[in-house]
């Protein structure tokens, strides 16, 4: 695979944001909680020391905790991030095919809990935590 391909199996996100459109294109596979979202790096996402910006990991490990937990339910949940934590244990270079997957979560009827691990191919290089608020139906 080139380093500009991605890898089989992935589509365009079919839901977006302004903030999402800025950082794209994004990509997923599977759906609700086998929901994992791609990203292949490149200059936009570098910091000043050439590999991908931290905050960039903290927005897709948000966006793929968030969504897969929301799109789990039918209808989906409008989740609020309340708090995400993130442990950055190795760096992203420019053009690295990065993946973010859950690999817990449990749901309340107030709260919601979700772990992610965020990699490029077989090397962890962060873990996220996030709690989120479920609102109460109007």
């Amino acid at each position: 695979m080139s380093q500009l391909e991605i890898p089989a199996g992935f589509i365009p996100l079919p839901r977006s944001s302004p903030l999402l459109d800025l950082l794209g294109p994004i990509y997923c596979r599977g759906s609700g909680l086998q929901l994992v979202i791609g990203l292949r790096a490149d200059g936009r996402h570098a910091n000043g020391r050439g590999t991908v910006h931290g905050g960039v990991l903290a927005t897709l490990a948000d966006v793929a905790m968030g969504y897969a937990m929301a799109f789990a339910s039918e209808p989906p949940l409008p989740l609020i991030t309340a708090s995400m934590t993130l442990d950055y244990l190795g760096a992203v270079q420019v053009g690295d095919w990065l993946e973010v997957q859950l690999e817990h979560s449990k749901r309340g009827r107030q709260m919601a809990f979700a772990n992610a691990c965020l990699q490029v191919g077989e090397r962890v290089v962060a873990r996220a935590s996030a709690v989120f608020a479920v609102p109460l139906a109007a």
